[in-house]
């Protein structure tokens, strides 16, 4: 649950004798709940707490990216006011108590690859030391080497399927449809996620998804003077409801004028990964979920797993670990293919711009401009563009803390409020929430990052000042990939 930053990673700082000193930045996640969660160890000589925070979509795990010094650690986790290890991670008894576990490899002990074996993280906030700021020579790459790797890929996403998704263990949380609005807004926040299957008890059917686009538009239909939809209605108003209501506020109109229905888009556990990314981003949905069922009828239907491409690039990123060279794009830099949104250079009139907002903007305005420009982020930068934090359409789900959506305004609230509301007021917020890169970093970076949990997009920014350039996703990887 945690990895080095392997070679890729290191940096160096001076010691007190003068000596070069490697650290290695290091991510430690607690994936297991609670309000506030640090992590102490041998590398703080047990005392001082290092704050941890929550993922972004992923309230319930928290994480923090430390540097350490190669060699042996022992670490613990303080959850709520009580000292606790994490069993799915190494451990040992110790003075302590036990204890988690965790060995750094010296620089000279590394063997260099593209994708590091335990899917590192780094500092999301701290890039000026990023090592891709050295100006390496990178082979030049051919129109036939681009097309050579999107053909391997392809392959591989070909001959794999949706079941190997699945993981070990787990649990997939799905709602009835005749549960009130109210009630799936609070699961939804205390589950740690934004997105959850729809089923309908009376057709013995899954009949689709409720995410936080729903609750975006249920909070502006509440902001809304002429709506018929009141905060007490909400105690009744069932989510099947909302989504007929829903159907009229969209106004999908087929060519007989009359209102379209969107049918749930899903997958079968042996469906291709390919075909599973291919619904994924011709539907613009985040997850599908793989739906079974041993009836020719599709009667019995049982619900396995949500697939989304972060799971499917992880396949990726773990199959061609030890032959990355046969892929010949994971070298170049990012900002040598057409991927990601940039913001326009100057004198660019065919340029489409980037969306972002200051921190004192309204969160309204927040919702709106995820609506309008149907992207899943907006950047929340500074007066010269530099990175702040950043607004995502999941985080509309900590306003169900404490019915934090029945007290607020949403043109009186700020952005910076909105996203205080979700953290605890007694932990120091350290920038875990932003995902940044540089312009100059290899693809096999990004993605590498990008498959990490809870990790959707990354924020291009300026080496030193974090102007924001650009923004890339996940499915802007995959549509690269798979062009």
């Amino acid at each position: 649950m945690f990895g080095g930053g392997g070679g890729n990673g290191l940096t160096n700082s001076r010691g007190a004798e003068g000596g070069d000193t490697i650290l290695v930045p290091t991510r430690f996640v607690w994936p297991h709940g609670g309000r506030r969660v640090f992590v102490s160890g041998s590398f703080t000589r047990w005392t001082n707490h290092i704050p941890m925070s929550p993922m972004e979509g992923c309230p319930t795990v928290f994480q923090v990216v430390y540097n350490l010094t190669p060699g042996y650690h022992q670490f613990k986790f303080f959850v709520d006011g009580e000292w606790r290890h994490d069993e799915h991670q190494p451990f040992v008894s110790g003075n302590y108590g036990v204890v988690n576990t965790i060995f750094l490899p010296s620089e000279s002990d590394m063997v260099p690859t593209f994708f590091s074996p335990e899917m590192p993280g780094r500092s999301n906030m701290d890039v000026d030391n990023d090592p891709f700021l050295r100006v390496e020579r990178v082979p030049a790459i051919t129109q036939n080497d681009i097309e050579l790797s999107r053909h391997r890929i392809s392959m591989f996403l070909a001959m794999h399927n949706a079941y190997e998704l699945l993981p070990d263990s787990g649990k997939v949380i799905a709602l009835d449809v005749n549960l009130p609005v109210k009630q799936a807004f609070h699961i939804l926040y205390e589950q740690g996620i934004s997105v959850a299957p729809l089923w309908d008890f009376r057709n013995g059917q899954f009949v689709g998804v409720l995410s936080a686009l729903d609750f975006i538009m249920i909070l502006q239909e509440l902001g809304n003077h002429g709506s018929n939809l009141t905060e007490e209605e909400l105690e009744t108003h069932s989510i099947s409801a909302w989504k007929e209501g829903k159907l009229n506020l969209m106004r999908q109109i087929d060519g007989n004028l009359r209102p379209y229905r969107r049918r749930l888009v899903h997958a079968g556990p042996y469906d291709s990964l390919k075909d599973v990314a291919v619904k994924i981003l011709e539907n613009k949905v985040a997850t599908v979920p793989i739906i079974h069922s041993s009836s020719q009828d599709g009667s019995f239907p049982q619900l396995l797993h949500l697939a989304s491409l972060s799971g499917i690039l992880k396949c990726i990123c773990r199959h061609f670990r030890h032959s990355s060279s046969s892929l010949p794009i994971l070298q170049q830099p990012i900002s040598s293919f057409p991927l990601g949104t940039w913001v326009p250079k100057i004198g660019d009139s065919d340029g489409k711009p980037l969306a972002m907002l200051s921190s004192n903007a309204s969160l309204n305005a927040a919702l709106s401009l995820l609506v309008q420009a149907e992207v899943s982020s907006i950047p929340i930068v500074d007066e010269n563009d530099s990175l702040q934090d950043i607004y995502c359409r999941s985080d509309i789900t900590a306003l169900a803390k404490d019915r934090a959506y029945a007290q607020i305004q949403l043109n009186e609230l700020s952005i910076q409020e909105a996203l205080q509301l979700g953290q605890d007021a007694n932990a120091p917020y350290n920038g875990q929430r932003c995902q940044m890169c540089l312009p100059s970093d290899p693809l096999h970076k990004v993605m590498e990052r990008l498959a990490l949990p809870g990790v959707r997009r990354l924020v291009i920014v300026e080496a030193g000042s974090k102007r924001v350039e650009g923004i890339i996703s996940l499915s802007d990887v995959f549509k690269f990939l798979l062009d």
